[in-house]
């Protein structure tokens, strides 16, 4: 589904990342794991059109999206969950809602895609009504979740869900990927949390001042001390 050849990306003279390549399959879900500074945001930024690559090829669904905006690269399928949550704080859960489907002008499938994210997180049901701003941390992911849901994303990009959480929340929200992926969504998941990776991914790619250092099975992570302690810092 998505193919990541020779990619690199600068601010200004900074290149944060230099031929960076990896693929993933439809259907998967695929880790991207590294400690703070080693592009894992950025890479994520790069593939949902937020910065502009400076080379190399981004290929999705065989297309070529390098370059292409976060509108163009929404209303292709591709959706990414901001690191922080990101929700709207004065406006009402169901308000959040409808603004992950403003691309969107069928009401009668939006409405039933709400029905939809309320079934995965019943809470957001009982907290339609409520200022964002107002839910857990672990709501609010499950709120930025939904969101990206309500764009019929089929790629989505993850950046961080379980950053700040409770442990509970942490599995609330494993629990959750798990649902997707077998529903057939596609993810990247950005984590640093190594046994979030391991309970969710099938294949990990680990970043390293801005160039993938290991590849392999995520669950191979956990049990790899060399690769916790050189690239992870674990």
């Amino acid at each position: 589904m998505l193919d990541v050849q020779h990619l690199s990306v600068a601010y200004g003279v900074t290149e944060v990342l230099r031929d960076v390549s990896f693929s993933v399959r439809e259907g998967s879900v695929v880790a991207l794991l590294g400690g703070n500074g080693s592009g894992k945001s950025t890479l994520l930024n790069a593939l949902s059109g937020l910065i502009a690559p400076k080379g190399g090829s981004v290929r999705y669904l065989g297309e070529e999206t390098a370059g292409l905006g976060a509108h163009q690269m929404v209303r292709r399928g591709v959706v990414q969950v901001p690191q922080g949550r990101e929700v709207f704080a004065d406006m009402s859960v169901s308000d959040n809602l409808e603004l992950g489907a403003a691309t969107r002008s069928n009401r009668k499938e939006i409405r039933n895609d709400m029905g939809d994210v309320f079934a995965l997180f019943p809470v957001l049901r009982e907290r339609r009504m409520r200022a964002a701003g107002s839910l857990s941390g672990g709501e609010q992911t499950q709120l930025s979740i939904g969101r990206a849901l309500m764009a019929r994303a089929r790629l989505l990009l993850m950046d961080e869900p379980s950053v700040g959480l409770s442990p509970r929340m942490v599995d609330a929200v494993i629990e959750a990927i798990l649902r997707l992926r077998q529903r057939g969504l596609t993810i990247l998941l950005v984590e640093q949390n190594v046994g979030v990776a391991a309970a969710v991914a099938e294949q990990a790619h680990v970043l390293k001042d801005g160039v993938i250092a290991y590849a392999g099975q995520a669950k191979q992570l956990i049990n790899n001390p060399e690769v916790l302690a050189s690239y992870l810092g674990r």
